[in-house]
């Protein structure tokens, strides 16, 4: 088990890799403080953990895409940049399976199914509103859980890697 915290205190990141018989595994659990400034950090270093983990080899940067907005939202829309409201995520990771991530958020939630359509000629100059629909091109699978305050996320290996 690895813990990274930096200088202010205020990040968190717990990288753990059991033995398990179907492959390599690691887990990653992590928080920040809902600031701005502390998103590419954290996002950056779980990049690194998940790049050296080989299990999404070909699809990194669809899943930093996904992350990066996922937390980003968090931070953003969920906690409303209090810096004393934190942000979760949850990384699993299996070599030869893919990767699944929960970002979490200590927000009010929100509706999922009510998210205007960002295509929507209506909504074309908007200037956000586009995030989750990003996040659903670019991964496998995203849902919202616990009243819109959890993204889950997952990316399978592609079956030509």
């Amino acid at each position: 088990m690895s813990r990274m915290e930096a200088s202010n205190g205020r990040t968190d990141l717990r990288a753990h890799s059991p033995n398990t018989r179907g492959g390599s595994l690691l887990e990653i659990d992590a928080w920040i403080a809902s600031e701005v400034k502390a998103i590419s950090p954290l996002v950056d270093r779980l990049m690194r953990l998940i790049e050296g983990s080989h299990c999404i080899t070909g699809e990194e940067h669809a899943v930093e895409l996904a992350l990066r907005e996922a937390v980003s939202n968090a931070v953003v829309h969920g906690n409303r940049l209090d810096a004393h409201k934190l942000v979760r995520v949850r990384c699993r990771c299996k070599v030869g399976k893919g990767i699944s991530l929960i970002v979490s958020d200590q927000g009010q939630g929100f509706d999922a199914h009510n998210i205007p359509d960002s295509v929507a000629a209506e909504n074309l100059e908007a200037d956000h509103g586009r995030g989750i629909r990003l996040m659903k091109c670019v991964m496998d699978e995203v849902s919202f859980q616990q009243r819109g305050t959890e993204v889950h996320m997952c990316k399978r290996l592609a079956r030509n890697a």
